[in-house]
């Protein structure tokens, strides 16, 4: 006999069963579940520093993808323009609608996330922020923010690590923001 569908009416669910010699076996797909050993810390000093972390992350990670996303649109795009002159135009006309949409978001963010941001939009665009910058804007252009950005102790060369040092733990926290656990 072939399975068939009933309303469990308690709780509103649509089940699959299937009667097999008289009885009633009920089919209902159950989503996997993980299994995480608590987190464990040297000290407080240590359990707030991770914490900061995944807060910092949280608020730069969304940056990241979105910056992946649009980046590839704007690849896509820019390949398919036929002139330079044309390129440009349509690279700075680009910029102009995103600092619009994100500079005053983007100047709040502390150079700590900062530093977080460019690592994980290597991450999710597999070019470091100079890269980018020197893409769009020139190497001229990507020295300067290469400058400034070491005298405040960042590195727009800085690559995205997730087999050592703080990049480890980040790509630990990525996935448990993906999988809804933090």
């Amino acid at each position: 006999m072939s399975a068939q569908t009933v309303s469990v009416a308690q709780r509103g669910t649509t089940v699959a069963y299937k009667v097999e010699d008289g009885d009633t076996v009920y089919y209902v797909q159950i989503t996997d579940l993980v299994v995480r050993a608590p987190r464990k810390f040297r000290n407080a000093a240590d359990e707030r520093q991770f914490w900061r972390l995944v807060g910092n992350v949280k608020k730069v990670y969304p940056y990241a993808k979105l910056a992946g996303v649009k980046l590839y649109d704007l690849n896509q795009n820019y390949l398919a323009i036929p002139t330079e002159r044309e390129r440009k135009a349509y690279s700075k006309k680009v910029e102009e609608e995103l600092m619009a949409e994100f500079e005053g978001e983007l100047r709040k963010l502390t150079i700590t996330q900062g530093r977080i941001l460019m690592r994980l939009v290597d991450r999710e665009t597999g070019f470091t922020t100079f890269e980018i910058v020197k893409d769009f804007r020139g190497s001229i252009s990507a020295l300067f923010w290469q400058g400034v950005a070491r005298i405040f102790g960042s590195n727009l060369r800085a690559n995205y690590d997730p087999s050592s040092g703080e990049d480890r733990i980040i790509e630990q926290i990525i996935r448990e923001i993906d999988e809804g656990w933090l």
